[in-house]
């Protein structure tokens, strides 16, 4: 049994960040066509393109800001004229910003929240899906985050970004499933990436501690998960909220 996406056309939003890449690489290896989004980092794009294509698939690069209805819909256009009409979207891209309490986080970080978690996907949804209700199959997986069920101090607008975006994609579920479309999130902890590889920072025992399996995960388990998801094999999964974190926390029932 083997994860095969051969055949399989896939976006990924938020493409050139950490994540991001392991993602697109990952998707490739299975056999999937690739389309990279990017925001402003267009070099790293197209080296990332470059590597894909190395890997004998199809890709194409595109810039647009997802949290603007009319750019997405761009990114659409270009993606059925380039690649067709694609099977698995993954969207990824997030707005950071500096973490503040409550009673310090600015009223702007909370709207680029809502509109990088929840409109993000509404946007994306809107654009991609009716397509995908067409062909009777498709696969939506949206990146969320432990820290939605954490809840620490400081995270207040990014936990209700994603809590919000958690909301929506539910309701989607429900919405699509009769179209043979799955919708699902994979919630990251805090993963090492190639940033931590590069700069020695991968242990961190203040956050490990309390880790059931006592380490940090990599970017590559949370890949792994996106591209179970995108499969064949994960047909009959859906409205999932799925933790990827070493069992840092634990959804209960």
């Amino acid at each position: 049994m083997q994860i095969d996406l051969s055949s399989k056309t896939a976006v990924v939003t938020g493409a050139t960040g950490e994540l991001g890449r392991t993602l697109i690489r990952t998707l490739a290896s299975c056999g999937a066509d690739v389309a990279i989004h990017f925001h402003s980092n267009r070099a790293r794009a197209e080296e990332l393109s470059a590597e894909v294509e190395k890997m004998g698939r199809k890709t194409m690069t595109f810039g647009a800001d997802v949290t603007q209805e009319k750019q997405v819909l761009a990114l659409r256009d270009a993606v059925v004229t380039e690649l067709g009409a694609p099977d698995i979207i993954v969207t990824n891209a997030v707005i950071q910003y500096g973490w503040r309490t409550v009673l310090e986080q600015s009223a702007t970080d909370y709207d680029s929240q809502f509109r990088s978690c929840v409109l993000h996907n509404v946007f994306m949804a809107q654009a991609f899906i009716p397509t995908m209700i067409e062909k009777g199959n498709g696969r939506v997986i949206a990146i969320n985050t432990e820290c939605s069920m954490q809840n620490h101090p400081s995270q207040s607008a990014y936990v209700s970004g994603k809590r919000g975006m958690d909301g929506v994609l539910r309701v989607l579920a429900r919405e699509v499933g009769e179209h043979g479309i799955t919708v699902n999130q994979v919630a990251p902890g805090w993963t090492i990436s190639e940033k931590d590889r590069q700069s020695g920072t991968e242990k961190q025992e203040f956050y490990e501690r309390n880790v059931p399996l006592r380490r940090r995960g990599q970017d590559q388990d949370i890949a792994n998960a996106v591209a179970f998801l995108a499969s064949d094999l994960a047909a009959f999964i859906t409205g999932v909220y799925l933790p990827v974190c070493g069992g840092n926390v634990m959804p209960s029932i």
